[in-house]
């Protein structure tokens, strides 16, 4: 195996991984530093995968069209020139602009399925674990390196790092093999590319903007559809512009056209199953590192390179699990082994639920981190392999596109979902609590459930004592809404854990198209496609 090509892929992804880890947890630092709230970075954040997520599917195909390693430079230039703006950004809309934009388009050009194209079909399944570890080592490194940076120096530091890095890759990229000449090249399907990027787009956004504007039943929503919401309205037009793009597809298909996507790839049940399951674990993945630095931060008040300490049992389970479970593999089905991540995800979820209290066990904090990595690892150590496995040679670029899609999908609903999930319920909570909370005068508790329906934010509690005092309550009634905001953190965060672990369940369910036999094993060329079929039909 070439380790030039190995080491040029790993690190783009180690450096797609790293952006966002840093991200989560210099979340209150980018708080104060644009005098802004956790809801609005949570959209910076989330804008960032779900540009990805749009744009994966067009990157793989214009790769399919005008050369994979072209495309991967052109991609490298605008990520660059995304860190660079991010690295001097002044404001929200610069930041947005510059991460979540231009770094998330350069990003959907650079996750091409290079791996096909620069390793023999017997070396892929090594090639993939080793770059999924370089994710692992990005998610490992990315907190500790994210805190240090951020607390020691400043956070753009890190950004500016990535333009240094990005330029590395650039520059190396002679060491991957030269696009072959492209006999009938494929046309770009502009229609598809525009109806999949806006479904994904209103789906993800609607959710994100239901702390807002109400899941239901309409609180801030600019319009009210039907007495609605505006949000159940955007995802059900998301999911209308997204069936409308399947059916665009089948009729491209039916005529013989270049299509974005061949819709008969997902009668193949190991390619379906292996998408469902990775949207699955990229969600748990982006709901634990959206969650986890928020309860570290806002609530144990510790500042980014502690948050990133703590959360190290996580990278450095899932980086070693990642590699080990390559090596399994060679043993056991990826049905059993992606299985047993997610066992390992609920030991780690039913710990983590004990822990958050306003007082940190590190020891049982850290076990919980550990087993969600576990967990985390064995999935990531399979999936790839069983996406890629489970289509043709001709296919390669489509289900690299696919499964990145997914999996950007996944980042991006994980932490629009929990986020709403988690700002709802502090809001709910803290209204409750100050509802029956008899310390604090009847007129003055409607004064204050007035201002939170209007807009509630994850805030460290001295905020609240600090804002009441200035509001000139009185210290009893101070102590009562501290007290009563803290209680309600916990309660949001808790809910967030048990709705993590309700996607862990829902995950388990997508499982049953994994292979159940050991790659190599009799009857079995590839994961999950039999000898008798071939890879042409699509279907098993």
């Amino acid at each position: 195996m070439e380790v030039g090509p190995l080491i040029i892929l790993g690190t783009a992804q180690f450096l797609m991984v790293l952006d966002s880890s840093v991200m989560n947890v210099a979340i209150s630092t980018l708080v104060e530093d644009f005098d802004t709230t956790v809801t609005q970075i949570q959209a910076v954040i989330t804008l960032y995968s779900l540009v990805m997520a749009a744009l994966l599917l067009t990157g793989a195909k214009l790769g399919d069209i005008f050369g994979r390693r072209r495309i991967l430079a052109i991609g490298m230039v605008i990520y660059a020139s995304g860190s660079a703006l991010t690295a001097v950004s002044w404001s929200v809309p610069s930041l947005t602009f510059g991460w979540s934009i231009l770094e998330g388009i350069g990003a959907a050009l650079v996750l091409l399925a290079l791996v096909a194209t620069n390793f023999e079909k017997e070396q892929r399944v090594d090639a993939y674990a080793i770059i999924g570890a370089m994710a692992g080592i990005g998610i490992a490194v990315g907190p500790i390196l994210g805190g240090w940076v951020t607390t020691e120096m400043c956070w753009r530091v890190v950004f500016v790092g990535e333009v240094v890095l990005s330029l590395a890759i650039l520059f190396s990229l002679g060491r991957l093999k030269k696009d072959e000449p492209v006999e009938n090249r494929p046309s770009l399907d502009w229609v598809g590319s525009i109806l999949s990027a806006t479904g994904v787009g209103l789906v993800v956004y609607g959710i994100l903007k239901a702390t807002e504007w109400g899941w239901i039943t309409p609180s801030n929503s600019p319009i009210e559809p039907l007495g609605l919401s505006l949000t159940p309205v955007m995802v059900a037009i998301g999911l209308i512009v997204l069936s409308a793009f399947w059916r665009w597809e089948q009729w491209l298909e039916s005529q013989g056209k270049s299509t974005l996507v061949q819709t008969t790839l997902f009668s193949i049940p190991a390619l379906r199953s292996g998408l469902e399951t990775t949207l699955g674990q990229t969600l748990i993945l982006a709901s634990i590192f959206f969650t986890i630095p928020l309860y570290l931060q806002v609530v144990q008040g510790l500042d980014a390179l502690d948050t990133g300490i703590r959360m190290l049992p996580v990278s450095i389970a899932m980086f070693i699990t990642s590699i080990v479970g390559a090596r399994l593999a060679t043993r056991f089905s990826p049905r059993l082994l992606v299985r047993s991540g997610l066992g390992f995800l609920v030991l780690g979820v039913v710990v983590l639920l004990g822990t958050l209290e306003p007082d940190l066990d590190s020891f049982t904090f850290g076990l919980a981190m550990a087993l969600l990595g576990v967990g985390i690892g064995l999935m990531v150590s399979q999936l790839a392999n069983v996406v890629q496995s489970s289509v043709g040679e001709a296919e390669q670029s489509e289900g690299g596109g696919l499964l990145n899609t997914a999996s950007q999908f996944g980042s991006a609903l994980g932490v629009a979902f929990i986020g709403a999930i988690t700002i709802s319920i502090l809001s709910s909570a803290f209204l409750a609590d100050i509802a029956e909370d008899q310390r604090l005068p009847a007129n003055l508790r409607e004064e204050i459930a007035l201002e939170i329906r209007g807009e509630v934010s994850f805030v460290p509690s001295a905020a609240v004592e600090a804002g009441a005092t200035e509001a000139g309550l009185e210290i009893e009634e101070v102590q009562a809404l501290v007290e009563g905001y803290e209680d309600s953190q916990i309660e949001a965060l808790q809910t967030a854990v048990v709705a993590v672990a309700g996607v862990i369940l829902l995950t388990f369910l997508m499982t049953g198209g994994l292979p159940s036999q050991v790659a190599g094993s009799a009857g079995q060329t590839a994961l999950g496609r039999p000898e008798e079929i071939e890879p042409s039909k699509g279907s098993l």
